[in-house]
Formats: structure tokens, sequence, C-alpha cells
């Protein structure tokens, strides 16, 4: 029975060990060969959106500039992320006190850096589809950039106060030996669902009834029968037609990110309440991860130019010259 009880705790040679979570080596197999099979999926996937949209000088765009800010995010959540979560799954952290201080810090960085980018997003498909004749001016791509920046900017600022005791004793926080997880307080999980969640979902949200209102109104002016239709005039309705086709394919990558955070923001409220148990965030968590392995599969499935791009990519074709050149629309 004693050595029953030894082999469950994470370090047998501390009697403040954390005890490890109890499954069978089918389950265990399974689950780890599961999650490992999404990281690895999740990292090539956003690693390809990256190499597409900076290699490829006709997707240097203002929209793949905020698409290609989202894969770096997406990128980091498979590379450090999920593999942290991993060998963290069964309630057990080896790496120490600084690598746990520098995990919780990646995962709140991503966070707020993919929320940002999402608002950036609904934005971005606000001007074109509500403002087009103005879109070219107000929507640079230096703009794009220099917004892109503050995100990651705000994002790491953010990070740094709500985990600022965390970071400075990460070993205050924990509970046994091996524990990796930080407790906020109850004003500062306030301010990080406010900040990161309710504010952004707000937005988002009125930016995108405000476009569905613009895109029904558009849809029954090109229904409906006109008449000396100008060659101007038609080239107009075919731009907001690629326009609406992008506002479409954004929208779901909104919707899936609100789908998946939304479980993960419902338990931060409450765990700030304390009314749930620790061992229940691993779910939400990653439900959180497995958003950024479904943004390059939707990719996939709308957009034309990374299909392309993709066949280049593994066909080597980017390694000759001009390749950067190459036509993908």
């Amino acid at each position: 029975m004693e050595a029953l009880e030894e082999a469950e705790l994470c370090f047998s040679q501390h009697n403040t060990s954390c005890r490890k979570m109890i499954l069978s080596h089918l389950e265990t197999t399974l689950l780890y060969t599961l999650l490992s099979c999404t990281t690895v999926l999740t990292v090539v996937l956003n690693l390809l959106v990256i190499i597409s949209i900076s290699h490829f000088r006709q997707l240097h765009t203002s929209t793949n500039h905020l698409l290609l800010s989202l894969a770096v995010t997406d990128f980091l959540v498979g590379f450090v992320q999920m593999p942290a979560a991993i060998l963290v799954f069964r309630g057990c952290w080896f790496l120490g006190d600084i690598m746990c201080a520098a995990i919780y810090f990646v995962g709140y960085l991503i966070v707020s850096v993919s929320v940002g980018n999402m608002v950036l997003i609904s934005i971005d498909r606000y001007m074109a589809i509500c403002d087009p004749m103005f879109y070219s001016t107000k929507v640079t791509l230096r703009r794009v950039q220099l917004c892109v920046c503050l995100c990651w900017i705000f994002s790491v600022v953010h990070s740094s106060w709500i985990l600022r005791d965390f970071l400075k004793k990460p070993e205050n926080y924990k509970l046994c030996h091996g524990e990796c997880e930080v407790k906020s307080s109850y004003a500062e999980g306030i301010v990080d669902l406010v900040v990161t969640f309710l504010g952004p979902i707000l937005i988002i949200i009125l930016l995108y009834m405000r476009v569905f209102v613009v895109a029904v109104s558009q849809a029954r002016v090109m229904r409906s029968h006109i008449t000396n239709v100008t060659l101007q005039r038609s080239e107009t309705v075919k731009a907001k037609k690629s326009e609406m086709k992008a506002a479409r394919t954004l929208g779901v990558v909104v919707v899936v990110f609100l789908l998946c955070s939304c479980p993960y923001y419902s338990f931060a409220v409450a765990s700030v309440n304390n009314l749930v148990g620790a061992t229940s965030s691993a779910i939400e968590y990653w439900l959180l991860y497995i958003n950024s392995c479904l943004n390059p599969v939707i990719y996939v499935f709308f957009y034309p130019w990374f299909r392309k791009s993709i066949k280049h990519i593994v066909t080597l074709q980017i390694l000759q010259p001009g390749s950067s050149e190459a036509n993908l629309m």
C-alpha cells in the first residue's frame, strides 16, 4: 500500500509532492498520441501559413498581415504551450519554477495577442465592407503593421501586470511540490476578463453585425435587375463580392475562436470565485489550443491561394529563383 502511494507521487522523495492523475496504460497511450498528433499538426500547418504569407509577394496585403500575426501566435501555441500542457497533463511539472512562470507568461501573451488580432480582423472587414471607397487609403500596410506591433506591445504589458507577483515568486503559488499553476486575485481576474474577453467580444459582435447588415443590403442590390450597368459599376460589384467572400471566411475564423475560447473564460470566471477545481481546467485549455490548429484548416477550405502555396512549398518550388513572384490568385 505504501509503495502504491509512493508511485502516485510526482516526486517520491518529497513529502509535499503533488500526486499524479491515475490513468490506465491504454488511456495514457491514447491521450498522449492524440495530443502529440494535434501538436505536430498545429506547428506544421501554421508554419505553412507563415512561410506562405512571408515568401510570396502577392500575399503581402494588409489583411494577410493580420493573418500572419495570428499564425505566429498559433504557431507558438503548438510549439510552446501544447508540449508544456502534455508534460503537465497528469498533474506533475518537472521543469522548475522559472520555466513554469515563463510558460504561463507566454500563455497569457498568446491569448491576449490572439484576441487583439481578432479585433483588428473585425475592424479590417468593417472598413472593407462598410467604407470601401476609402479602404485602400485608410487601411495601409504600414498602418496595419503598426497596429500589430501595438497589439503585441500592449499584450506584453498586460500579461506582465496580470502575472507580476507570480513572475517574481512563482514558488509562493504552489500548494505542493511539482505543481505549476497560477491563481489570480479577484480584481486581476476581472480586469483580465474585461480586457481580453468581454470588451473585445463586444467590439467584434458590433462590427460584424454592422458588416452583416451592409452585406445583406449589398446582396439585394446585386440581385436586382438594373439596366444600363456601366463597366465601372460591374468592376465595383466584382470587388465587393471578393471583399464579401473574405469577410465570410474571416467571420468563420472569428466564430470558431469565440466557440473555443468561451469555455476557457467561463472556467476563468468560475476559478476566480473558487467554483471549480484545478483538474477541470485541462479541457478548457486544450479546447482553446485546438483553435490554433483549426485556423489553418479553415484557410485550406476557403482560400485557394493557401492551397496553391502549400503545393509550392511541399514540392520545393519556393527554392527556385523568382518563386516569390508566383501567381497564387
